[in-house]
């Protein structure tokens, strides 16, 4: 999932700061996931599908 979402911020110029700071998800709960400390929840991924403007699948599919 973190793969994903590294490309989506490439491809949109943003940092994880200016994504925690938008979306309210906090910046140490999306460096747990880069770190694979934690995963995310349902929930989360849709706030972040949504701020990236994909589907939710494009962060359950392999």
């Amino acid at each position: 999932m973190y793969k994903k979402f590294a490309q989506l911020l490439e491809k949109s110029n943003k940092t994880i700061y200016k994504v925690a700071l938008d979306t309210g998800i906090a910046t140490a709960t999306l460096y747990d996931w880069r770190d694979g400390r934690s995963k995310p929840k349902v929930d989360k991924l849709q706030i972040l599908a949504d701020y990236f403007g994909v589907d939710i699948k494009y962060f359950l599919e392999e």
